[in-house]
């Protein structure tokens, strides 16, 4: 009964097939499409690969997105299922005002850490932290409880808006640097240190609300870019969304699926 995971963001296609949907498994082959280059999957990546038995994606690129993802599939009998947030599933419940506008990529990536977390020990507050096209900074309390998150500019989207609303400003690669002494690495500092002052606060918040402090995750594209700048600890989690769709297939293709939970 094999599996396939699809995560499809703002800029590639991320997809994994394991032997099944266990919140264990394996990948038995995984890769990455950037987005223009979808319509490759069916007769490059995806030619040779066991056909999957069962799929679970989550998508924030749209819909036209989602049908071209959809007509690779067609190389397998295969029923597509995409996430969907809903009010709680895998033992997390979701406090935004209305659950299923939550981002299905933020959703399943909570999921993941909060069962990579329990994996680790007793149940305890944490911050999930996706650092990619955009950033989140996400809360949840020690009863698996979401209480909410904030959203900011990914690096590259910070620099791109200097450049275009700052008359004269070229945004070079430059190097983050405690005292930076030119523009370039003034530029990369500064928004390596937006993105980490928000992690701090939101970390604060956390050990303020819940009194003890909590277990920091990070992941995404750029997560490995932000190490060397953060001052709270955390652990880089590669897969979170991954690690979710893992343990919300296991749930819902096994009849544990609960009654709030939903696949479109």
């Amino acid at each position: 009964m094999t599996f396939l995971a699809i995560d499809v963001g703002n800029t590639r296609l991320k997809w994994a097939l394991y032997p099944s949907a266990k919140g264990n498994a394996v990948p038995m082959a995984q890769g990455a499409e950037f987005l223009d280059n979808i319509e490759k999957l069916s007769e490059g990546a995806w030619a040779n690969l066991p056909a999957p038995t069962q799929m679970l994606g989550c998508i924030v690129a749209g819909d036209a997105v989602k049908r071209r993802v959809q007509e690779q599939m067609e190389i397998w009998d295969l029923a597509p299922h995409w996430v969907v947030s809903s009010a709680e599933e895998a033992g997390l419940t979701n406090g935004y005002d209305h659950p299923t506008r939550l981002g299905a990529d933020r959703w399943v990536a909570m999921i993941g850490a909060w069962h990579r977390g329990l994996a680790q020990g007793p149940a305890s507050p944490m911050v999930v932290v996706m650092v990619g096209t955009a950033v989140t900074v996400e809360a949840i309390d020690a009863s698996g409880k979401f209480l909410g998150g904030i959203i900011l500019p990914g690096h590259g989207i910070m620099l791109r808006a200097l450049e275009s609303g700052t008359a004269g400003l070229h945004v070079p690669t430059g190097t983050v640097r405690e005292f930076p002494t030119n523009t370039s690495d003034a530029l990369t500092s500064g928004g390596t240190f937006a993105i980490a002052g928000a992690v701090e606060c939101m970390v604060k918040h956390v050990r303020t609300h819940c009194g003890t402090e909590p277990k920091c995750f990070m992941t995404g594209g750029a997560g490995w870019k932000m190490a060397p700048s953060m001052s709270v600890p955390f652990e880089l989690a590669e897969n979170l969304i991954f690690d979710g769709l893992l343990e919300m297939a296991a749930r819902r293709f096994q009849g544990k699926q609960t009654a709030s939970a939903q696949i479109i």
